[in-house]
């Protein structure tokens, strides 16, 4: 039985590392790391990753999958509940290191499945609507940066864009900021100054080029 990272940045230039030591850190024992680069969990379904499709050869029976959210295995929702269940099926248990959430198919109780299939609907409907939420904040900041792009580019962001949007999920998630600060290695003043304007946020990022 082994224990299988999955991870995925949506940019070449994001770093997966984070990933693994963040799960290594939660307790994991990570046999072996599967990783995407460069690819959308938006429009990209897991399937059709280059990566992702070898997930579906390799991982067997008893085996772990762990995932840092749900969002590395998408931000659709349709293909992100389809792939949980189909693992499920072969025998597979998803854990994630955020919040420690696990899927197993191997209950038999109605109830225990109710809530764990619901868990999944709820966490994958999160995934999306994050990733919306990461849109719209893209659309006003590259439209407050056009609107700036005469005047000086200001400080440098100290967060790039993978941060940026694992900051964005956490707070979806209902996470406090000093929490996320721990988890992304950011100030907690950064944190408050994303949550309380992610558009000014992902204006600096675009102004910078990041």
């Amino acid at each position: 039985m082994a224990t299988i990272l999955y991870a995925r940045v949506s940019t070449n230039e994001q770093n997966l590392d984070h990933q693994k030591s963040q799960a290594e850190a939660a307790g994991f024992k990570i046999d072996e790391v599967v990783a995407d680069h460069g690819v959308s969990g938006v429009s990209t379904a897991l399937r059709e990753r280059e990566e992702g499709r070898r997930l579906f050869d390799i991982l067997r029976r008893g085996d772990t999958l762990v995932v840092r959210w749900v969002d590395r295995l998408g931000r659709n929702y349709q293909d992100v509940t389809d792939t949980i269940r189909e693992f499920m099926r072969k025998g597979v248990v998803i854990r994630t290191v955020i919040n420690g959430l696990v899927f197993d198919g191997s209950t038999t109780d109605p109830m225990q499945e109710a809530v764990r299939d619901a868990l999944i609907a709820f966490m994958a409907a999160t995934a999306q609507a994050q990733a919306e939420a990461t849109k719209e904040a893209q659309r006003a900041g590259i439209t407050t940066a056009r609107a700036n792009e005469t005047k000086y580019r200001g400080k440098k962001p100290s967060y790039d864009r993978e941060a940026f949007e694992k900051v964005l999920s956490q707070l979806e998630l209902g996470q406090g900021a000093s929490v996320i600060a721990r988890e992304t290695g950011l100030t907690r003043q950064s944190v408050l100054r994303i949550k309380a304007a992610p558009e000014d946020a992902e204006a600096a990022l675009t102004r910078w080029g990041m």
